[in-house]
């Protein structure tokens, strides 16, 4: 017998309706049709799949192998067929995030905490070790949204902006400079700096303060951890390039200072890149607006 997923349907609407007037209306076919499919079912199997004696209408042993078979393979189906519908519909699919900027996790984190609740069914992680190749990763698909400051030209890629932040310096308090508002890249050329370890040209102090000035600090300490650098700041080790949205929760911290870098001030700008073809899907657009406001 040659079964076809609409043999399984029309058998176990026939069964949990009791009669082909009513199944008939549950799988959208006439009440002939239904008829007509029945018997070239039975004549493919070679045996009644129903007892037609009997009111309301019962499966004969053969008909009842075919409903345990229904029960069991018509779930999964239909369990594929939606998750397949909501993918089209932007419902389901896959966010995996890589971070080209390593504090972003201070104000990320409880922007996707608000996102798991409204989109349970989109698949979100942290892809923390693709951070130095966060781009490359996003252009290949094993990331599917990248944070970044450093916008580029690349093909099928979109950067949206997200918000505008300022680095800040920060020093220990009982450092020479803590008492000034701002500094100036020369007043940095004796001090040890503490920075994420990345390429220099997308850490905010060298491409957007020192070296347009053409300073380079007296030595230069890479620390991955933000908490930890902000450890070695207040313990007198060093000073530290930081974003505005971090060290706003050190504000009541005794031990930290902060001050701007240059009597104006840097503004950088952060955004949030995403493959052309993603672009619309309505989760992305969602936690594009929750990153929006999460600073």
């Amino acid at each position: 017998m040659h079964l076809e997923l609409r043999h399984l349907r029309t058998i176990r609407a026939i069964h949990d309706n009791g009669g082909l007037a009513r199944a008939a209306e549950v799988v959208n076919i006439t009440q002939s049709a239904l008829s007509h499919q029945v018997r070239a079912m039975e004549d493919q199997a070679g045996t009644a799949l129903f007892l037609r004696q009997t009111k309301p209408m019962r499966l004969s042993p053969a008909g009842m192998r075919l409903l345990a078979l229904a029960r069991q393979v018509l779930p999964l189906v239909e369990a594929a067929e939606s998750e397949m519908r909501g993918v089209t519909q932007g419902r389901v699919g896959r966010m995996h995030i890589a971070m080209e900027c390593h504090a972003c996790f201070n104000w990320l984190l409880p922007a996707l905490d608000q996102f798991r609740h409204l989109w349970p069914q989109v698949d979100i992680d942290v892809r923390a070790g693709l951070a130095f190749t966060a781009l490359p990763a996003l252009t290949r698909g094993d990331a599917d949204l990248v944070i970044s400051s450093d916008p580029e030209e690349l093909p099928g890629v979109s950067f949206e902006p997200l918000f505008d932040y300022h680095p800040l310096l920060a020093v220990p308090a009982t450092h020479q400079l803590a008492g000034r508002d701002s500094v100036e890249p020369a007043d940095l050329a004796t001090e040890t700096l503490i920075a994420y370890p990345m390429d220099r040209a997308r850490l905010d102090a060298f491409s957007h303060f020192l070296d347009p000035a053409g300073v380079r600090p007296a030595a230069v300490r890479e620390i991955e951890l933000t908490d930890v650098i902000l450890l070695l700041v207040a313990s007198g080790r060093g000073v530290a390039v930081l974003p505005d949205w971090v060290l706003a929760r050190e504000a009541q911290n005794p031990d930290i200072r902060t001050l701007r870098l240059g009597r104006k001030g840097v503004t950088r700008r952060l955004y949030a890149a995403i493959r052309d073809e993603d672009r619309d899907l309505p989760f992305i657009q969602d936690m594009l607006r929750l990153a929006r406001g999460a600073r």
